[in-house]
């Protein structure tokens, strides 16, 4: 690639990444690097400058995009994570203003990629056999993400010893840093029991609740950050392991766990506001203003009519 501005929009970028990975945002941080790499490779750049992010090479890039078979909402978090980086140089007087200068591109979410799984389905994955110990390994995690109120695969794996207060846990959320707190219910207890981490922590590293990370590293490390990303690889690997074992349908990922028990609770006719603050979106937060929090007994009250009408709803066809 062609090399230019040395103190342009590549250059503003890469010091937001440092700063990111500074606060051991590395998950943040890798989007940003990837939209940042992407842009630069399809202009043929190495270091854009801001005058170069223009609107119609924006909106080239979004057609590319589309083009090499990426989702609307992955070139939407590109898209984003762009604009971010240019309104930080306009911020820091290093970049013009220019109205209107994503307005070519999508930036929305596409609510039309479905990532549930139908009940049947989901009934199988948590409670068919799939005639194998790994296999029923990560059977038992999907079944603890659905459980804790679809709790997400990044929120599980970190999750800490101390996390766990007699029947509830209580923790903040990875991505939002949100204080979250869901009852373990009775069904869960002999699963977290199997997948309980049993080896001391070393110092000043978590002590994590499962064996899934080791507990090595310190939380911000890179390192850390690399361990958790080859973990939801393998996890992700098993999943469609168990789902070809099961022999269903429709693909599953971690995120799947979480978009079910959201779209199962939707079904159900549970309110909006509390399927979101159950899933510790941020984007509650506007609502809240509105409208009351909800108490952990009636979000766990929620929770065990997701997984009655999950479990049961073979025994009632």
């Amino acid at each position: 690639m062609q090399m230019t501005s040395k103190n342009g929009f590549n250059r503003c970028g890469e010091l937001y990444i440092d700063r990111l990975r500074e606060e051991g945002r590395h998950s943040t941080a890798h989007v940003y690097k990837n939209a940042l790499f992407s842009f630069s490779k399809f202009c043929g750049i190495y270091g854009v400058s801001f005058r170069q992010v223009t609107r119609e090479r924006l909106r080239r890039y979004g057609q590319y995009l589309y083009e090499c078979g990426l989702k609307p909402n992955t070139i939407s978090t590109y898209m984003r994570m762009l604009r971010s980086i240019y309104n930080r140089g306009v911020e820091a007087g290093s970049a013009p203003y220019v109205p209107l200068l994503f307005h070519d591109v999508y930036t929305g979410v596409d609510v039309r990629q479905k990532k549930a799984l139908p009940v049947a389905e989901l009934n199988k994955l948590l409670y068919a056999d799939p005639k194998s110990e790994r296999l029923r390994r990560t059977q038992a995690i999907a079944t603890l993400l659905f459980q804790f109120c679809g709790m997400s695969f990044a929120d599980l794996a970190h999750l800490e010893k101390s996390s766990l207060d007699s029947n509830v846990l209580r923790y903040n959320r990875i991505k939002t840093k949100t204080s979250m707190s869901v009852e373990v219910l009775d069904s869960a207890i002999e699963i977290i029991n199997q997948l309980r981490n049993n080896q001391d922590s070393q110092s000043d590293c978590p002590n994590y609740l499962f064996d899934i990370l080791r507990g090595d590293k310190k939380r911000k490390d890179a390192a850390a950050y690399r361990e958790y990303q080859s973990a939801l690889r393998r996890f992700n690997n098993s999943l469609k392991e168990l789902a070809r074992a099961l022999r269903l349908k429709s693909p599953v990922t971690s995120y799947t766990l979480r978009h079910s028990w959201a779209t199962t609770a939707k079904y159900r006719g549970v309110p909006i506001e509390m399927i979101s603050e159950s899933l510790g979106h941020k984007s509650i937060k506007t609502t809240q203003i509105y409208l009351k929090g909800f108490g952990l007994e009636e979000r766990t009250k929620v929770n065990k009519g997701n997984l009655s009408y999950v479990k049961n709803y073979c025994a009632s066809r």
